[in-house]
């Protein structure tokens, strides 16, 4: 495959069986334990021809070698195993609330240690840095919207010895590729926007360095987190018009975000396309759109932020994010969440439906606020 294909073909073009009479277009869901002797797979928790496919087309669009993992949540699981034992990890302030959890689960049993810092802060990431072993960015940051600054912090860390990690689930790798910027380990929620229709649970992880790559490897084949070869089809088949969604999705993210900004029963908005945002310039160098998610506090508290979201028709009350539907959820129903995020801050995650109407089934519940 040409090297200098863009996203938007890489998408349909890879992980495709050879071109040969009879040869099926996609690649098939290959449901076998066990396979012949001679040859490199030998056994289904080593690999699969399904899961191959997969990685293939993840790690062309990232620029790395990927590995599918059977959730976000294993894949997170298996990079955090990189640090050693009572080493330091450097965390966005504001993160997914999985890994938020599980790190904090990980330093009360004295595994590691723990460092939040606001990840907007490049100077501060890299002071914070000094010292650690891995430093965890998420950009945007999940659900504060926060925008951090990839290769001033991936260069500070790297001066330093210190792993970096992003989690890209936000953006993806339409609109930002992490380790262009200097990055050493990306991270997936394949389950997002990658599989794209709500159906599957499935991570990954893609990285440039072989010694990570077997070593992650290796954690994935002995711990056993790896994909079911129906799921890994599906996110694949997903993965084929991930660069139409996402022209979709964010193209009305933007436009509701505009709108929320006017609505009076909306305190606040989050959201890097807005030319007022404070990660906005960042977002503009580092990436090539700005996204589908967007965050909102509404006025009132948090039952009424609740009441609010039960009101909608169209728009789903639900948690995840990245399917072709839109959904939105109150961030602080979770018990993992932290407690600096604002009670009434609304996740919108925007779908491919017409925006009128999204926009339509938000202002009349918005309006019930008021």
């Amino acid at each position: 495959m040409r090297p200098d294909l863009s996203p938007e073909t890489l998408v349909v073009a890879v992980g495709r069986p050879a071109k040969e009479p009879d040869a099926p277009v996609n690649v098939p869901v290959v449901l076998s334990s066990t396979f012949h002797a001679g040859g490199p797979i030998a056994y289904a928790r080593t690999s699969n021809p399904t899961w191959e496919a997969l990685e293939e087309v993840v790690g062309a669009l990232e620029g790395g070698r990927a590995l599918a993992f059977s959730s976000g949540m294993g894949a997170v699981s298996a990079v955090l195993d990189l640090v050693p034992n009572g080493g330091t990890v450097v965390v966005s302030s504001h993160s997914y609330s999985g890994v938020a959890a599980r790190l904090r689960d990980l330093e009360a049993d004295g595994r590691v240690r723990v460092r939040l810092v606001p990840v907007q802060d490049a100077a501060s990431v890299a002071e914070s840095c000094t010292g650690a072993d891995l430093l965890w960015i998420e950009t945007p940051t999940n659900p504060a919207m926060e925008v951090c600054d990839l290769a001033a912090v991936a260069a500070a860390a790297r001066e330093l010895g210190v792993l970096t990690v992003c989690d890209n689930t936000f953006a993806g790798p339409m609109l930002q590729r992490p380790i262009e910027h200097g990055v050493d380990v990306v991270v997936h929620s394949a389950t997002k926007s990658l599989a794209g229709h709500s159906d599957v649970l499935l991570g990954i992880v893609v990285t440039t360095d072989d010694d990570y790559h077997q070593r992650l490897l290796r954690a994935r084949t002995l711990v056993g987190s790896i994909p079911g070869p129906f799921e890994a089809y599906l996110a694949l088949r997903g993965i084929r018009t991930l660069a139409l969604r996402v022209k979709q999705s964010q193209a009305s993210a933007l436009e509701l975000a505009t709108r929320l900004s006017a609505h009076p029963a909306v305190t606040s908005v989050r959201y890097p396309g807005l030319p007022d945002d404070p990660g906005h310039e960042i977002a503009k160098r580092q990436m090539d759109g700005f996204g589908a998610i967007v965050a909102f506090e509404t006025v009132g508290d948090a039952d009424a932020a609740e009441a609010f979201c039960d009101r909608t028709e169209l728009i789903t009350h639900a948690t995840s994010l990245g399917g072709v539907e839109t959904l939105m959820e109150r961030r602080r129903r979770w018990p993992e969440e932290r407690p600096d995020v604002p009670e009434t801050l609304i996740r919108l995650s925007v779908g491919i439906e017409d925006v009128e109407d999204l926009w339509a089934d938000l202002s009349q519940a918005l309006d019930g606020l008021l």
